[in-house]
């Protein structure tokens, strides 16, 4: 009688592993548009431009690459809900549509974010090691990412009152 039962709750589980499969994700990025990307909005270096976009970009931006996994669900889920927030978060394909306040802000996160080590994600990095950044590449981040906060905050204090 149980082994009945496990192989039926075996099969009930397969099928739906199967059925998902038939629920795919859309891996359609939107357009982006040049003059809105964080590299007309702010000075991005080409060494730092190469380290966002091997490390950032694919959860960070409308250009994300999906890999193999996200065909197969749910992992594909998963990763679409990963890259989702992620561009709610920051979105380099849409920055440079924030209020200067809110690029400064989102610039000073990029380096806490790196300097608590919570960036790259470490789920992201099990599979996609080449995105870690070394302790050099981090420090160009945030190097960047505070002189360009210190920019935008000379513009923003040069401001009249609201």
């Amino acid at each position: 009688m149980i082994k009945k039962v496990l192989k039926l709750i075996l099969i009930v589980l397969v099928a739906g592993l199967i059925v998902i499969q038939f629920f795919q994700i859309s891996k359609i990025n939107p357009p982006t548009v040049e003059g809105e990307t964080i590299y007309s909005a702010v000075a991005v270096q080409s060494d730092v431009r190469a380290v966002l976009e091997r490390s950032c970009a694919d959860c960070h931006s409308h250009s994300t690459k999906y890999p193999w996994y996200a065909n197969i669900q749910p992992s594909g889920w998963f990763l679409k809900d990963h890259i989702d927030e992620g561009r709610q978060k920051i979105n380099f394909s849409t920055f440079a549509t924030y209020t200067l306040k809110k690029q400064a802000h989102k610039l000073e996160e990029v380096c806490e974010q790196i300097e608590k080590k919570e960036m790259p994600l470490p789920s992201f990095l099990w599979i996609h090691g080449e995105a870690a950044l070394s302790e050099a590449e981090g420090k160009l981040l945030c190097d960047w990412s505070k002189a360009e906060k210190a920019k935008l905050d000379e513009r923003i204090a040069a401001l009249p009152p609201a």
